[in-house]
């Protein structure tokens, strides 16, 4: 099959007005799949969409939905539920706060929960039953090298990323052998807007649009994922961390999960 015959005819993605999340939208589009993008500011949306249809003749659709709202997924839902979705790519949930746990209210952990935990857990078991029945589809989990150690500033952030990451491992063992590719893509350090900002914010740039130096590009993230899209479960989106994983974990992810998916098997009576 065709790019767009396995994965359209339509991608949705979650976090799509700026960074990677707009580069997914630009290099999908460009690969023939009509795009949904989602995010809270529904004039940049727009402004994306304009563009995405003007370059490559793809259909578009703009969900400005606040993903901390609880209702944020049926929201969603209810919005494409006369489209076929064969792509889903969650790039929601980053963290522009950088601050002790104690120092934020509680609420700014629990949305950041809300956002990187339960929104992919709600997106996924919708979007996936489809995928599964057709025996195709895929489902991108943007993840951070924060999941693999806590940190300081980091509590809630890191927490819900090595949710992400598990949960894309998990669905991984179950899906991918019904014809669906499911990926959690780690990021390193990359040269978001997001980033940009906080940089700024924290005093480590001059402007809030200084590029960070040595850090990976959204064009790079985006191309090595579809290029790495069936290696799944986990795909680390960037060298330095691909590097310098290897003397903090000798093993990768996908061994692991693979030794653990078969053992579970074994003592289930399924292997």
């Amino acid at each position: 099959m065709t790019f767009l015959e396995q994965y359209g005819p339509w991608a949705l993605i979650a976090g799509a007005s700026e960074g990677v999340g707009r580069t997914f939208a630009e290099t999908l589009a460009q690969r023939g799949l009509n795009v949904v993008l989602v995010a809270r500011r529904e004039h940049v949306l727009n402004e994306v969409a304009s563009g995405i249809e003007q370059r490559y003749g793809v259909k578009t659709r703009t969900l400005a939905i606040d993903l901390a709202n609880a209702d944020a997924a049926i929201q969603v839902q209810n919005a494409v539920n006369d489209i076929e979705v064969g792509f889903l790519v969650y790039c929601a949930g980053a963290d522009s706060n950088y601050m002790p746990f104690l120092e934020s209210p509680l609420s700014v952990a629990e949305s950041m929960v809300h956002r990187n935990c339960n929104l992919p857990v709600q997106l996924c078991h919708h979007f996936c039953a489809p995928m599964v029945s057709k025996g195709k589809g895929a489902v991108v989990i943007l993840g951070s090298g924060a999941a693999f150690a806590g940190a300081s500033n980091m509590v809630a952030y890191a927490a819900s990323k090595a949710f992400d990451m598990v949960f894309a491992e998990a669905l991984f063992c179950e899906l991918k052998p019904k014809g669906v590719d499911v990926l959690g893509l780690i990021l390193g350090e990359t040269d978001t807007p997001a980033l940009r900002r906080l940089r700024h914010n924290l005093g480590l740039a001059m402007g809030p649009n200084e590029a960070v130096k040595g850090a990976e590009t959204p064009a790079y993230v985006v191309d090595d994922c579809l290029a790495h899209l069936t290696d799944g479960p986990i795909r680390l989106a960037n060298r330095k961390m691909r590097w310098g994983l290897r003397f903090l974990f000798p093993f990768s992810r996908n061994f692991i999960v693979s030794l653990m998916d078969k053992a579970n098997k074994k003592v289930m009576g399924k292997g």
